[in-house]
């Protein structure tokens, strides 16, 4: 079984960057389409970013767009999230989550098939 383990997640202040990270020891991540969601307290999951197999494409949730980034780094093997202008409201839970094969139906609402045990991101003032 694929498994992914997040890194990155931190304390960060209003209006700070942080970076998140997910790998799969074992696997070629960066072949995979993989996605990022987050939980808040008290929320549902929400879907965050995803990009392709290929990496080609990316679809980012409206609440993220045009201050997160998520990328592919075949160097290292990694999947990062760059966020940028963090806001409170960006605190949650962020999990990674991978799919190997190829699918027709992929995109933001696809049910991935890997997930990760998640990294814990806090936005303060």
């Amino acid at each position: 079984q694929v498994q992914l383990i997040e890194s990155g997640g931190g304390l960060v202040q209003v209006g700070g960057s942080l970076s998140l990270s997910c790998t799969a020891p074992g696997r070629t991540i960066t072949k995979y389409a993989v996605a990022w969601f987050r939980q808040a307290s008290g929320k549902e999951r929400e879907f965050v970013a995803t990009i392709s197999w290929v990496g080609e494409t990316t679809f980012y949730a409206d609440s993220v767009k045009g201050r997160f980034t998520i990328s592919k780094d075949k160097a290292k093997d990694t999947v990062h999230l760059q966020m940028n202008s963090l806001r409170p409201e960006d605190t949650a839970v962020y999990y990674c989550a991978a799919e190997p094969v190829p699918t027709t139906d992929w995109g933001p609402t696809y049910e991935y098939g890997y997930w990760g045990q998640g990294t814990q991101v806090i936005v303060s003032s």
